[in-house]
């Protein structure tokens, strides 16, 4: 664990709860590849650099095993879990599913200032060379689409529900050329601004899937990094 990383979280997050800022922090850093699968994480080496009692650190670090991010082994240690596969497909599935009908809505509803924010977005984006900073922008221009069709709570859920796959995007973004992301976006701006739903759904189903053309490489690079990799192949074949 890197203690300049750690430090800073005792000094973010405003009021909030020092158990709630490290619980941030450290999911932020797991799903961003900072602390790969395997990493080894200690609450008394946390504590100590963050100048904490143990029993904040002991609170993240429950909340992440929650949401299956870290794993207990006993006589062993608390571990960053490996990506668990059949979770970020299922994600993957529902996401297209959910953003399908949310690109539909908002090439029905957006507004001029929709069709300019989302032409800001695409701009700043093409000036973004750092990976994590587009993954940002990424982020960000599903949410203004969710926002455009009235669906931002629906962005909100699902934002949650999608470390796992987030986790592996973070991977493939080294794989992924700038370029194919930004024309797949243009093209969903495009259908947008056009008002033509059909054309959005499909622009935005072909974005989605690119993961699934991407993952294969990944998980010859990490496959140590995965669980669950056959179900990968019967998605595949079931795809195709």
């Amino acid at each position: 664990m890197d203690p300049a990383s750690t430090e800073a979280l005792s000094a973010t997050g405003g009021q909030a709860p020092f158990a709630a800022q490290l619980h941030a922090r450290l999911r932020q850093r797991i799903i961003r590849g900072e602390l790969p699968p395997g990493t080894r994480l200690s609450e008394q080496e946390i504590a100590d650099q963050c100048a904490l009692s143990r029993q904040p650190v002991r609170e993240a670090f429950i909340r992440l095993a929650g949401e299956g991010l870290l794993e207990v082994r006993p006589q062993r240690g608390t571990f960053v879990t490996r990506i668990d596969m059949e979770w970020v497909l299922c994600t993957r599935f529902i996401r297209e599913s959910v953003e399908s009908d949310i690109a539909r809505l908002a090439a029905a509803r957006a507004q001029p200032q929709d069709r300019e924010a989302l032409s800001r977005q695409i701009a700043r984006q093409e000036a973004e060379t750092e990976p994590a900073a587009l993954a940002q922008l990424d982020e960000e221009f599903h949410a203004t689409l969710a926002g455009i069709a009235g669906k931002a709570m629906v962005w909100n859920h699902l934002h949650q529900m999608k470390m796992h796959l987030d986790r592996a995007r973070h991977l493939l973004t080294a794989m992924t050329p700038k370029d194919t992301m930004l024309a797949q976006h243009r093209d969903v701006a495009e259908a947008i601004a056009a008002g033509d739903p059909d054309r959005a759904e499909a622009a935005i189903r072909q974005h989605l899937r690119r993961v699934l053309l991407d993952l294969p490489g990944v998980l010859r690079l990490s496959p140590d990094y995965f669980t669950k990799t056959d179900t990968l192949a019967e998605t595949l074949a079931a795809e195709a």
